[in-house]
This record gives structure tokens, sequence and C-alpha cells, in this order.
């Protein structure tokens, strides 16, 4: 090749090269997939498996050793509807440094356990949760319950109360009968809506219907999970367990059983929270009565043998990531009672 020839060549790879660039869409990380693999916990995550409904499934959880001298005690700490289990972070942190251990269920069709197909139940939950306790020999334990979890904690209260030491009802929802105030909502529709609703939709969702005192952007790295899933090709099964959890939340209601908890409980309740799952399909003369959940627990806890109520000012539904050192200070001195 002559040298006038070897500069034709180089010049013509160049100039494919920089075409290449230019006519080539952008790399694409890969999707999320529906177990959020790839998305960090703060602590190691095993699995449990199990079989439910004929399924074969495994139940994501953390189980943390104390990180202070040892209580001899454990806690269970349950999630909401929203969030994996990950959020629970800071307050993991503070109970391991209290000497607790600590166990933290996805619960399945959440977080990074199974997407099962089948029709979600409380009372399912309630014994995958135990079963979990058993296979790491835990007997006696403290449960703490958020949102979703508040009513799941209820149910375990109500079907294992004597392996209870404390209880806490942390912004729990199911505080009212839902049924009194929405009809019945479709798969079809609830789906259609969840297809619908943007990255910038669902951060303007939670910051509202949380009454969040967070800046928006401490809710972000959920905000760009939940976009990720939705790139997933398993997305639609992620979507039927999504909406399988509304339906459970709508046709299980627990505030009637409320009363008849006997543990020791404590509601940690934010002034400001009014979630009130269901609200937007509610007739507007009921809309705004729907919610008033810390008077609601003020309420409950008159008719229960022993609970007290604590309510956090300036604070929605996400109290121990808005008043975070105020809620391990309240938790750390009721389960030391």
């Amino acid at each position: 090749m002559t040298f006038r020839r070897a500069i034709a060549f180089c010049f013509a790879v160049a100039a494919a090269l920089c075409f290449a660039a230019i006519a080539a869409p952008e790399a694409r990380a890969e999707a999320m997939g529906i177990a959020l693999e790839g998305f960090p916990y703060p602590y190691p995550v095993d699995f449990l498996p199990l079989t439910l409904e004929g399924e074969d499934l495994r139940l994501a959880y953390m189980d943390v050793p104390p990180a202070g001298p040892p209580t001899g005690r454990t806690v269970v700490l349950l999630h909401g509807r929203n969030f994996p289990s990950s959020y629970w972070a800071p307050t993991i942190k503070a109970l391991a440094e209290a000497g607790y251990r600590v166990v933290v269920p996805d619960q399945i069709g959440f977080g990074k356990s199974s997407k099962p197909g089948f029709a979600y139940s409380f009372d399912a939950m309630a014994r995958a949760t135990i079963a979990l306790l058993d296979s790491l020999h835990v007997d006696r334990f403290d449960l703490v319950g958020h949102s979703m979890g508040g009513m799941l904690a209820v149910r375990l209260a109500r079907a294992y109360g004597s392996r209870i030491d404390h209880l806490v009802l942390y912004s729990p929802i199911g505080l009212e009968d839902y049924r009194f105030s929405v009809p019945p909502v479709t798969d079809e529709e609830l789906a259609r809506r969840e297809r619908a609703l943007t990255a910038d939709g669902y951060r303007k969702q939670l910051m509202t219907n949380y009454a969040l005192s967070l800046p928006p952007a401490a809710i972000e790295p959920f905000v760009q999970l939940r976009d990720e899933i939705m790139e997933s090709g398993e997305y639609p099964r992620w979507l039927k367990s999504f909406v399988a959890s509304y339906q459970m939340i709508y046709t299980q209601p627990v505030v009637h059983e409320i009363p008849l908890i006997d543990r020791p409980t404590l509601f940690i309740m934010g002034a400001n929270d009014h979630n009130a799952p269901g609200r937007p399909f509610a007739p507007p003369e009921l809309r705004d009565r729907m919610g008033q959940n810390a008077a609601l627990a003020q309420s409950l806890a008159a008719r229960m043998a022993n609970a007290r109520v604590v309510v956090f000012e300036g604070v929605g539904h996400l109290g121990h990531l808005e008043a975070t050192q105020r809620f391990n200070e309240t938790l750390l001195n009721f389960l030391g009672q």
C-alpha cells in the first residue's frame, strides 16, 4: 500500500467511525429485574424457599445481628406497599447498635421476593413470616409494621400474639374500612392507571399522598427503581402483583380486629399523614373524610387493652425517614419498657 493510499484508508476508517458514533443509538444499561436484581440493600440478603398455592417461591430477607451488646431479643420490621425493605436502613442500624437482632423480610410479591400470580392475603403473608422466623429459630419477637405492614402486623398479632412481646403500628393503613367509602375497582382499571403513571407523576403522588417533609431527592432512588422496572420484560407480572396487593388491602380490612389485640401496642403517627388507599375512587362527599389517621389511631387505642399513641407534628407517612432521630428514640424507649 502506497503512502497516499494509506492516508486515504485512515481517513475512510475515521469517517466510518464518526458516522457510526452519530448513527448508533446510545448504549443503555439493562432494565431492572422485577426481583430488584442489582438494586443494593443495606445488609446481606438471603432467601427462604416456600411453596404457596402450589407455586415454588423464595422469600427474601435481611437477618442483621446485634452491633452493640446483645439484648437477646429480636425485632421484626414489616415494610409498606410502595417501598422495598431496604428503606428500613436507618431503623435497622439504630436497633442493631442497641443490641437487637433485626429480621427484615420482603413479603412475597414485593422487593427481592418472588412475584406469584395468585391472589394475595394477609393470612398467607403472616404464615410466610412465621415460617421465616421458625427457620431462624426465633420464638419470641417484637414486631414493627409500617403502612401496609401495619395491617399485616395486626393479622400476626391476632394469629400469633403469644409470640409477640411489643407491637408497633407505625403509620399503618387499614385504620378504617375503605369499602365503606370506595367502590370496588377492577384489576384492569388499576393496571391501566399504574401503567399510565409517569416517573414525575409517581414522584408527585408520593410527596402528596404521603405528605412528606422530605426533599424530593430523598425518594428519587425509589422513583427511579419503579421507572426501571417498567422497562423489564417481566413488568406485566410485576404489575399483576402490584394490583393484587391493592385488592388485598381493600378486601381484607383489619380495623375491626385492632381493638381485640392485647399485646402492648404503640401507634407512631405523623400528624400530616392522611394516606388512604382508594381515595381517588371515592365519591367527593366521602373523599375528604378519609385518612384521618392520627385521630383514628387515638380512637382505636382507647378501645384496646394496652395501647397508646405518639403523634409526630409536621411529619407525614415516612416518619422513620422524615424524623429519624425522634422515631428511633421513640421506638427504642417503647421496646425497652
